[in-house]
Parts: structure tokens; C-alpha cells; sequence
């Protein structure tokens, strides 16, 4: 249930854009990580001078070590809206985008049966995010090792990367079976960028004060709670099972959606 070509061809095309990403995320990682400081919180004034804009991108470190200076300010934003992009980016491009401009047909014509086709695109995706993810983390540990060394857990790294990889499968699919549902790009981009961003929006107000408390609850962004994670509460990791389970069924319905689709091919 995979074309190797189909898989070689996407993985090229989309090369550029995975590596304007990538670079995107070097950045922003390397100085986050090379402003770390051991002994206070270089955030601190920005908390005292805008406490509503920190809290509400999750911005707030309430573990003074490097995984918990991480946790507030990567994972909070920057290591979610980034990758979330490109999801959308590439979740369109691989089904609605050939459907939109008439190409599907061609494909299908290769010949590739429709299961094989969607499942190989999937594959694509999920390579492009794994490959952010695992650079992301390689990354981490290079600059932290070389400017820090030893400050840095990287056993649970690992485990917060995994969680996040696993975040990324969640909106993936929620970007994919858009993209599936879709006749143009514009409807793909529409809702498969709208969910996730309207269900970040709601975290970010959760985030804000006690009155909106409640709103955070309505969005899957919480069940991604990086400090939580580190700690290795139990209840962190069963909102990551259920994450993860989400995604593999949202997933199976995009591949049973798409399977079904009227193309008129």
C-alpha cells in the first residue's frame, strides 16, 4: 500500500519548503537556547512588562531548569505554529491541490489504485514532520551540549519530543482529511488552517485569566501540557494516548473519505 515513486517525487518537490522551515526554526531555537541563563529568567522583565501576552502564548517558566526554560518558550508558541504551518502548507499541496488544478486524474491514471495513492501522500506527510521534529531535537541537544553542558535532561527531551511529534499527527490529520474533503485549495487552506488555528486562539484566551478558564477545554491544545509532560504525570501521557489515537482514526477516515470521493476521473 505504498508507490515508492509517487513518495520520491513528493518528498522533492517539497524539499524547498521543508528547508525554508527548518531554517526558520534554526533561528528561533538557536537564540532561545543561547539566551538561556542558569542562574534567572532573561523573560522576567518581559512577564512584569506584558503578563497577558506571555501567559497567553504559554510563556510562563515555572521550572528554572534548561528543559523547563525550553518547555515555557518553545513549546509554548514557536515549536507549535511553526510546524502547524507547514502541515497545512503540505497537507493541501499533496490531495486538494492536485484535485483543484485537474491533475488528479493523471495520477490516478499511472495506474494507482486510490488507497495506495492517499496512503503514500500520508506517508509523505508524516516524513516531512518527523524530519522537523527530529531536527528540532538534534538541534536542542547540539547547542545546549555545546554552550550548557550537562544542563540538559535529554531522556526527557526525547519524551517531550515524542509528545510533540505526536501533537503534529493530531493537526496533520485534522489539515489531511481537509485537504481530502476539499475541491480547491482554497477550501483546504480554509479549514484545515481554521481548525487548528481557532482551536489555538481559544487556548491562548484559556491561558489569559481565570474567566476565560473554562475555554481552554473546548480545544485539543491542552492536552499537550509540555510542563506536565517533563514532570511525567500520568494524566500528561494519557492525554497523549488519546492524541495519538485521534490521529490514527482521523487519519483512517481522511484515507476512507478520499477512497469514496467523486472525482470524476
Amino acid at each position: 500500500m505504498f508507490n515508492w515513486a509517487l513518495y520520491k517525487r513528493e518528498m522533492k518537490s517539497g524539499s524547498t519548503m521543508l528547508l525554508i522551515f527548518i531554517a526558520v526554526i534554526s533561528l528561533y531555537v538557536s537564540i532561545i537556547i543561547t539566551t538561556f541563563n542558569p542562574d534567572a529568567n532573561p523573560f522576567k522583565e518581559f512577564e512584569e512588562m506584558m503578563p497577558g501576552i506571555m501567559e497567553a502564548v504559554g510563556m510562563i517558566q515555572t521550572d528554572s531548569s534548561m528543559l523547563g526554560y525550553f518547555a515555557a518558550i518553545l513549546y509554548g508558541f514557536i515549536l507549535i505554529i511553526i510546524p502547524m504551518v507547514f502541515s497545512i502548507l503540505s497537507a493541501n499541496k499533496l490531495i486538494a491541490k492536485y484535485v483543484d488544478n485537474n491533475s488528479m486524474a493523471s495520477l490516478l491514471a499511472a495506474p494507482i489504485k486510490r488507497a495506495r495513492l492517499v496512503i503514500t501522500q500520508i506517508y509523505a506527510l508524516f516524513t516531512g514532520i518527523i524530519i522537523i521534529v527530529g531536527y528540532v531535537t538534534l538541534l536542542q541537544i547540539g547547542i545546549a551540549e555545546f554552550c550548557f553542558p550537562g544542563e540538559l535532561d535529554i531522556n526527557k527531551l526525547l519524551i517531550l519530543n515524542l509528545c510533540l511529534l505526536i501533537l503534529h499527527f493530531f493537526i496533520a490529520g485534522i489539515c489531511f482529511i481537509c485537504s481530502c474533503i476539499a475541491n480547491s485549495t482554497s477550501a483546504s487552506i480554509g479549514w484545515g488552517a481554521g481548525i487548528p488555528s481557532l482551536m489555538l486562539i481559544l487556548q491562548m484566551l484559556g491561558n489569559v485569566g481565570d474567566k476565560a478558564d473554562w475555554v481552554k477545554y473546548c480545544t485539543f491544545f491542552t492536552l499537550f501540557n509540555p510542563q506536565e509532560i517533563i514532570a511525567g504525570t500520568t494524566s500528561a501521557l494519557l492525554n497523549i494516548a488519546i492524541l495519538g489515537i485521534s490521529s490514527a482514526i482521523i487519519f483512517f477516515i481522511a484515507i476512507q473519505t478520499f477512497i469514496a470521493k467523486d472525482l470524476n476521473v
